[in-house]
């Protein structure tokens, strides 16, 4: 299959390179809306938290205003993201084949339109942001300074993905604070749990570019862990699962949300045995899988708090 003129290497034949206008398929592919993926993994630890709220209050279901608001919030949040990463990663993604046709070093955005599309995205987010309440405006406000320094990560540390994980796990304390103004232990437990799940997933996409990190001085826990991914990420995956059983156990989740956990701890364990990390297409799918595994968990989290509030 031959690609569409100015399409990326890693995203090819979806509704950007077909549906959108010319002129705007550059800016679609800088805030990754030819691969949603990432906004479902940034926007599912809003949900989750949510939803935790919902059962700690012995709600029927979490704000319908909030899960709505944070969608938005997210998709206008990790395009913004993207464009910052890739405004910085520019010289880096041109010494990578996956990388290299990506807008800004393939020449379709300059430097200055990236930047000005950033701001745009940004003032989205903020017009989100302050609709709530205040406590969880700082909130989402200090998360800037992770978002800000993750890119820069992979040239010093092979663990740039806990740096991800602090950043997409974010949302695991905003729903909490959107809904009670302060946090408490439970949306903590979420926020380390998410962090856990975080390494996991972007170890499976970091294998993808191993070869090619290695090359030009790349760091990640893909080339930290090689052959030994499986048991870290039946180390991190159980993590994961402990420590959001542990959320959900403590805001008073009971057996619903117990086997929406286990359907979430299988989904895991399935990735794990499927992956094959020789095989960049066999790890895009394995880590595409990741988002339904955080919408069975968002979904034992619904159904807890629907049937204990009948209950």
């Amino acid at each position: 299959m031959n690609r569409a003129i100015g399409s990326v290497a890693d995203s090819i034949g979806n509704w950007v390179d077909t549906l959108a206008p010319v002129w705007s398929r550059p800016y679609l592919r800088l805030a990754r809306l030819d691969r949603p993926i990432g906004s479902w993994l940034l926007l599912i630890p809003c949900w989750w938290s949510s939803a935790l709220a919902a059962v700690a209050a012995r709600a029927p279901a979490p704000s319908l205003i909030h899960i709505a608001l944070f969608f938005v919030g997210a998709f206008a949040m990790r395009g913004a993201g993207c464009t910052w990463n890739d405004i910085v990663d520019r010289d880096l993604d041109a010494a990578v084949e996956r990388t290299r046709s990506r807008p800004i070093p393939s020449g379709q955005v300059s430097v200055a339109q990236a930047a000005l599309f950033l701001l745009l995205l940004a003032l989205i987010g903020l017009a989100v942001l302050i609709t709530f309440n205040g406590f969880t405006v700082a909130l989402g406000i200090a998360s800037l300074a992770i978002v800000a320094v993750y890119p820069f990560m992979k040239r010093f540390t092979y663990w740039p993905q806990v740096v991800l994980g602090l950043a997409f796990s974010w949302g695991a304390v905003m729903g909490w604070a959107a809904a009670f103004g302060s946090l408490a232990a439970p949306p903590l437990l979420l926020y380390a749990g998410s962090i856990a799940w975080v390494i996991g997933y972007d170890t499976i996409y970091a294998h993808q570019d191993r070869e090619d990190d290695a090359l030009i001085g790349i760091k990640s826990t893909a080339l930290l862990f090689g052959e030994r991914t499986k048991p870290m990420l039946a180390l991190f995956y159980g993590l994961a699962v402990i420590l959001i059983g542990a959320a959900g156990f403590s805001a008073g989740a009971g057996l619903v949300f117990a086997l929406g956990l286990a359907a979430f701890a299988a989904h895991l364990a399935w990735q794990i045995v499927r992956l094959e990390i020789d095989a960049p297409d066999n790890c895009l799918a394995v880590f595409k899988s990741a988002r339904d595994a955080g919408l069975i968990l968002f979904a034992g989290l619904l159904l807890d708090a629907a049937l204990r509030r009948i209950a």
